[in-house]
C-alpha cells in the first residue's frame, strides 16, 4: 500500500513512524513534513490547504498514492478530503461539511442537541452585550471559545472577567459555555461514517508549566492508559457520544469518516463532551499509537473505503505510554525559532525503541543541522510496564536533548503513576 501524510506536526510524525512499522506500507511519503518525517517518508513540498495540489501530488508518478491520511484541522475544514475523494482516491478524513464539527463550535453543539449528546449547556454570542449576558448567567470559572478555528488558541478558562470579556470579543462569533468539573480524558475513535472503533483512551495536560499553572497551550504532554478511569468508561462514551454523534451527521447527509476525536469532561453528573475534533489530536497521538499494535495501515484504509465492520478487533500493549512537550523559548507567547536541536542522535542511539522523539516544529538550516521551526517543537514518548517506568524513560531521554531556552512539564502522568503505584 501506498500512503502519502498531510502535515507537519508531531501527529503527522507519529502517523508515519506507525505507517512505516506496518509491513502492509510498500511507499510512504509527507507533505510538507518535517525534519523528523523525513527519517522515515520521502517529503515533498505542497500547500496542505490547497485540495487540488494535494489531490495532483497523490496521483503524482512519484507518488500514486492507495491512501491520503489528512493530518491537521485547517485542511479538512477547507474541503482537501472532498477534492482528493474526486479524483478517486480513498482518503481518511472527513469532508468539508463533516469537518464543521471542528471548525464551528456552534454546530457542533447543534448536532449534539440533535443527537441527545450530554455536554456543557452554552450560548452562542454574536455581540459583546450577548457575550456579558452569558457571562453574568454562568459566572466564574468562566469558559469562552471562538466559534471557528483558531490553532489551539481560541479557548479561555479564566475566573477573571475582564479577560473573558477581552476574548470574546476578539472574536466574531463566540460560544460561552458552563465550566464542566471533573477530570478530562481524550477519546479517539475510527469511523467509516457507520462503523465505530474507539480507541484507548489519553490524558493530555494543556497548561504551559507544572501544576497546571500558566497558559493554555495546544498541549504539552499526554499519556495512556488511564490506571483511574472505569473499565466500563470507553463503552459507555461510545454508547452516548460517539454512536449518537456518528448516527446523526450520517440522518444529515454528512457521514462522518476519518478520526473522531471526542474531548470530555468526567463530572460529578457523567460525561460531558468538552469538544469535538476531526482528526487525531496532538500530544495524545504519540501515547496512543504507541500502545496500538493492530498495523495501522489496514486500519485507516478500512475506514477510508467503508469496511471496517469487517475488521478485526483492535490488538494493544499492555505497556503504559508518556509523551513529553518541549517547546521554544517563550512559548506560548512568542516562542523564538532557529535554535539548534542537539542530543536527538544521543536519544537514538541509547533510548531506542522504548523511547523516542517526534518532530513537530522542526526544519534543517542551510548547514544541516536541526532547528527550531515553531512553538512545540519535539514529543518525547516512552514505553514502559506501568506509568512510572514510562515516565522514568522519557524524562531520561529529555535529559539528553539541548535546546536553548526551552521548557518541557516534569509532572506530566505523575500523579495518575502515583495513584497506580498505592493501588497495584
Amino acid at each position: 500500500m501506498r500512503i502519502l501524510v498531510i502535515g507537519g506536526g508531531a501527529r503527522e510524525h507519529a502517523l508515519c513512524r506507525a505507517l512505516s512499522l506496518d509491513p502492509e506500507v510498500t511507499a510512504l511519503h509527507c507533505a510538507p513534513g518535517n525534519a523528523g518525517t523525513a527519517e522515515v517518508a520521502t517529503t515533498h513540498s505542497v500547500d496542505a490547504l490547497d485540495g487540488e495540489a494535494v489531490a495532483d501530488l497523490a496521483q503524482a508518478p512519484a507518488v500514486r498514492a492507495d491512501l491520503v491520511v489528512i493530518g491537521p484541522e485547517a485542511p479538512l475544514v477547507a474541503g482537501v478530503a472532498d477534492a482528493v475523494r474526486a479524483r478517486g482516491v480513498a482518503v481518511f478524513g472527513p469532508s468539508a461539511e463533516a469537518a464543521r464539527l471542528e471548525g464551528s463550535k456552534a454546530f457542533a453543539k447543534d448536532v449534539m442537541a440533535a443527537a441527545g449528546v450530554p455536554t456543557a449547556r452554552s450560548y452562542l454570542c454574536t455581540t459583546p452585550a450577548e457575550a456579558d449576558e452569558a457571562l453574568d448567567a454562568f459566572g466564574p470559572p468562566y469558559v469562552v471559545k471562538d466559534d471557528g478555528l483558531a490553532a489551539g488558541k481560541g479557548v479561555v478558562v479564566t475566573d477573571d472577567l475582564e479577560a473573558a470579556r477581552a476574548h470574546a470579543r476578539s472574536c466574531e462569533r463566540v460560544v460561552i459555555e458552563e465550566f464542566l468539573d471533573g477530570p478530562e480524558v481524550s477519546l479517539f475513535a475510527v469511523t467509516d461514517g457507520e462503523t465505530v472503533v474507539p480507541l484507548q483512551p489519553a490524558q493530555d495536560f494543556k497548561r504551559a508549566y507544572d501544576g497546571d499553572e500558566g497558559p493554555n497551550t495546544g498541549g504539552m504532554g499526554a499519556y495512556s492508559p488511564l490506571p483511574w478511569a472505569d473499565p466500563e468508561l470507553v463503552r459507555e462514551i461510545e454508547r452516548t457520544v460517539l454512536r449518537p454523534t456518528v448516527d446523526e451527521l450520517r440522518r444529515r447527509g454528512t457521514p462522518f469518516s476519518g478520526l473522531l476525536y471526542a474531548g470530555l469532561a468526567i463530572t460529578s453528573r457523567g460525561v460531558r463532551v468538552i469538544e469535538f475534533n476531526a482528526r487525531f489530536g496532538d500530544p495524545e497521538t504519540q501515547a496512543v499509537l504507541a500502545r496500538l499494535r493492530t498495523p495501522a495501515a489496514g486500519l485507516l484504509h478500512a475506514a477510508a473505503t467503508g469496511r471496517l465492520a469487517a475488521f478485526p478487533p483492535l490488538r494493544w500493549s499492555e505497556d503504559a505510554a508518556v509523551t513529553v512537550v518541549i517547546a521554544a523559548h517563550d512559548y506560548p507567547d512568542k516562542p523564538r525559532t532557529g535554535d539548534v536541536i542537539e542530543g536527538l542522535d544521543a536519544v537514538a542511539e541509547q533510548d531506542a525503541p522504548d523511547a523516542y522523539v517526534l518532530h513537530a516544529g522542526t526544519r534543517r538550516d542551510a548547514a544541516g543541522h536541526v532547528v527550531s521551526a515553531g512553538g512545540r517543537v519535539l514529543s518525547v514518548t516512552a514505553t514502559g510496564a506501568g506509568l512510572a517506568g514510562a515516565r522514568e524513560r522519557a524524562y531520561e531521554a529529555i535529559g539528553r536533548i539541548r535546546l536553548d531556552g526551552s521548557h518541557h512539564r516534569t509532572d506530566i502522568a505523575a500523579k495518575a503513576a502515583e495513584q497506580a503505584a498505592h493501588t497495584s
